[in-house]
């Protein structure tokens, strides 16, 4: 009986063979490329023919590793964000803080320059917070009377007055400022030595010259200083500048605005000046001689009523037929 398998069946070369004769085209091949580059047109026509399935072969891919990309980029992108938001703010709080200091640190050399040029004594100070009237305009300052303030001395700063120190505590005072509605400042111009008095509250943050002539030389511009008449403030100090004057033609007076040349509202550091009165008291000499005369006069007076009691007492005992004197003169009264 004849057992070989079916022509479907039958084998060929075996694969070891097939294997080596395969390494050995591909070798013949890889050195015919390499040095005489037979190849060249047979890997474009491959490349070009599978580019499009390479395309949809890589397309999951891909897709994959753009979701990844773009979740990834998210997380880092929010916390980019976040961090440059952070470090923006810091940058505004600390370029603010900055700006502060440059204008706190100008205000102080100003300030220090002015207490080396003062001839008067003064005590730095620092506003703590403004009054709890909302009616008036005043301050609350760090200074009391433990640091030798006393009510009714002048407040300024770099650039003119404040206002006024009118209360005192031991560790800390209330400054009126002039733009207060019962404050008061005798002023000068400086252009013309016109003399006047600056009064607070007519309009929010300006003051106002009262009762001046229409006809007084006054013009925009002009500034105001204290004129020391009232010995309160020294003169000399700078007070307001001239912005606006209103003259009517049916009154003699003209209405003068004018607003304060030192920052009321603008600042935090300040001085006191402990400025004294150069008003001399009344002499001990004229005391004397005024309470010498007074005494002298009630003297006089008292002599002379006791003489007309004499007199009247006299006539009451004398017989009613007695003829009666010749009234007496009246004592002259004593050389005043």
């Amino acid at each position: 009986m004849d057992y070989s398998p079916p022509p479907l069946f039958k084998q060929g070369t075996s694969a070891v063979a097939r294997l080596v004769i395969f390494v050995t085209i591909a070798l013949v091949l890889l050195i015919v490329d390499a040095r005489f580059d037979a190849m060249r047109n047979v890997r474009q026509v491959a490349a070009t023919v599978l580019m499009p399935v390479e395309r949809l072969v890589l397309v999951p891919r891909d897709a994959i590793r753009g979701v990844f990309d773009y979740a990834q980029s998210s997380v880092e992108l929010a916390n980019e964000n976040r961090e440059l938001r952070r470090a923006a703010l810091e940058q505004a709080n600390a370029s603010v803080r900055q700006a502060q200091l440059e204008s706190e640190n100008n205000q102080l050399r100003k300030l220090l320059n002015l207490t080396q040029q003062s001839t008067t004594p003064v005590t730095p100070a620092e506003i703590l917070y403004d009054a709890r009237d909302p009616y008036s305009q005043r301050i609350v300052i760090d200074r009391g009377s433990m640091q030798g303030l006393r009510a009714g001395y002048p407040v300024i700063d770099e650039r003119g007055v404040i206002g006024q120190v009118t209360r005192v505590s031991p560790f800390q005072s209330e400054v009126t400022l002039l733009t207060d509605k019962d404050q008061a400042i005798p002023v000068q111009v400086v252009r013309n030595g016109l003399r006047s008095v600056a009064f607070g509250g007519s309009r929010a943050g300006l003051l106002d010259l009262r009762f001046m002539a229409a006809s007084a030389d006054l013009q925009q511009g002009d500034l105001l200083v204290t004129s020391g008449l009232d010995g309160t403030y020294p003169p000399g100090l700078p007070v307001a500048k001239i912005v606006q004057i209103e003259r009517k033609a049916d009154t003699a007076f003209s209405r003068v605005y004018c607003e304060p040349v030192a920052g009321v509202r603008s600042h935090r550091q300040l001085l006191v000046v402990r400025y004294e009165s150069g008003l001399a008291p009344r002499p001990p000499e004229a005391a004397t001689s005024q309470k010498a005369e007074r005494g002298s006069r009630s003297a006089a007076a008292r002599a002379g009523a006791e003489q007309k009691a004499d007199k009247a007492a006299t006539s009451a005992d004398k017989p009613a037929d007695t003829p009666t004197a010749a009234p007496a003169q009246k004592p002259s009264e004593p050389a005043r």
